[in-house]
């Protein structure tokens, strides 16, 4: 037997009818922010997320899914849409149409890190993503978006976490402290901290290690080291998220695990999902557009984990079942062709009806009816033919009533519905 390879997963039936609740929930409301859905590939050449995600992050350095193809290009299975889309917004001079752009995108995703609860090797993410806008008030708002995305799914436990990365002018100050924590520090980090430390050392904050975390307990925060702007910006976004009811903590362990980051990161954390408790994040990064040869736009943007997000929701794949309205117990050949034309003109008209095609006895037939939920069985059989009506048996009260087999399935629509 071939199984799926570890790390990815099926999306079964059921699951499917969550995932698309998710996925409507979440495309209605950021319709209503003003966000415009965009599709982008899958592949990418590994440049794009090497020059923005940075060389030195795990992802680049160890998560990737890169190969070269027959023309000798490297090329990259996107870990994350961000780069992606502002390829696109690059490419096709979105800025040319409209200075502020708002865009969306929902699809699957891949890192070759470690399976475990709530990640996998494809995994999937809502995107959003404003261009062209600077102000304080946006980074509120875009947080203020998903956190309501989260209420209308009514997941429990929810936590805002909030940080500020500085601008350049303000992290040499913060890099030179940290440097020094992480110098005295030096036995207690992780091989892959000790390496970049010196280069990234940012990513030590984000490093999972117990032993870097623990180092990391008293180490600086970038908050105290803004300059003027950054630190009239962050408290700007604070203010408006008071304003507008979000509840939020100032973490000062969040810098995200990409590098193109800039002042304002977030966090929606859940204590459901145990160590992995971040099911989004996001923040501004207002010197990427430029950096992949764009013009000089701000942006911010945040990804939430689709398959965290879907293991937290309150609905269970069980709440997106339809059984059917109608099961058609067709017995004998006759009443097996008129059966099957039946179930579709039933169909086309949203009215659900299964039969059993294997023609079996009637009381296997009324098991499967059973099984399968169907609100009604229509019985009908040589017998029923020649009387030119078949008998309807509602499967809750156990009321049957004869129906004339003359224009049958509008009879049965009216019925149906009626009830």
């Amino acid at each position: 037997m071939i199984t799926k390879i570890r790390g990815f997963k099926d999306i079964l039936p059921g699951e499917v009818a969550l995932w698309q609740h998710i996925e409507k929930t979440a495309a209605d409301l950021f319709e209503d922010f003003g966000f415009r859905q965009i599709r982008v590939p899958l592949m990418e050449r590994t440049e794009l997320f090497a020059r923005s995600i940075g060389e030195e992050t795990d992802i680049v350095e160890k998560e990737m899914y890169t190969f070269v193809d027959r023309n000798e290009e490297l090329l990259t299975l996107r870990p994350e849409a961000t780069a992606s889309i502002v390829r696109a917004y690059i490419e096709h001079k979105l800025y040319n149409t409209e200075p502020v752009q708002k865009l969306y995108t929902i699809g699957p995703m891949f890192r070759r890190e470690r399976p475990q609860k709530g990640r996998y090797r494809q995994f999937y993410q809502i995107d959003a993503e404003v261009f062209g806008v600077d102000s304080p008030l946006v980074d509120a708002q875009v947080i203020f978006m998903l956190s309501t995305l989260f209420s209308r799914l009514k997941v429990a436990d929810i936590h805002a976490h909030i940080n500020s990365l500085g601008c350049a002018r303000c992290r040499p100050g913060f890099k030179q402290s940290l440097l020094e924590l992480l110098e005295s520090k030096s036995e207690m980090l992780c091989p892959d901290c000790k390496r970049r430390s010196r280069a990234n050392p940012l990513r030590v904050l984000d490093c999972k290690a117990e032993g870097c975390r623990q180092a990391m307990t008293d180490a600086p925060s970038i908050v105290d080291h803004l300059c003027s702007d950054c630190r009239e910006h962050f408290q700007a976004v604070q203010k408006s998220l008071r304003d507008l009811g979000v509840e939020f903590v100032i973490d000062k362990r969040l810098v995200r695990g990409l590098d193109y980051y800039t002042r304002t990161t977030f966090e929606i954390q859940t204590t459901l999902l145990g160590a992995q408790n971040a099911v989004a994040g996001g923040g501004r990064y207002d010197g990427l557009v430029k950096a992949l040869g764009g013009p000089d736009q701000p942006a911010i943007g945040f990804a939430v984990g689709f398959d965290r997000l879907a293991e937290v929701v309150s609905l269970q794949a069980a709440d997106f079942v339809h059984p059917p309205h109608v099961f058609i117990a067709a017995l004998g050949p006759e009443a097996q062709v008129r059966a099957a034309r039946w179930v579709c003109n039933l169909a086309v008209d949203g009215i659900r009806a299964e039969m059993d095609f294997s023609d079996r006895s009637l009381k296997s037939q009324m098991k499967r009816a059973d099984k399968s939920g169907a609100e009604y069985v229509l019985i009908v059989g040589e017998q029923e033919i020649a009387q030119n009506a078949a008998m309807l048996r509602n499967m809750t009260t156990h009321g049957q009533e004869s129906v004339p087999l003359s224009q049958l399935p509008e009879n049965l629509k009216s019925m149906i519905i009626l009830r």
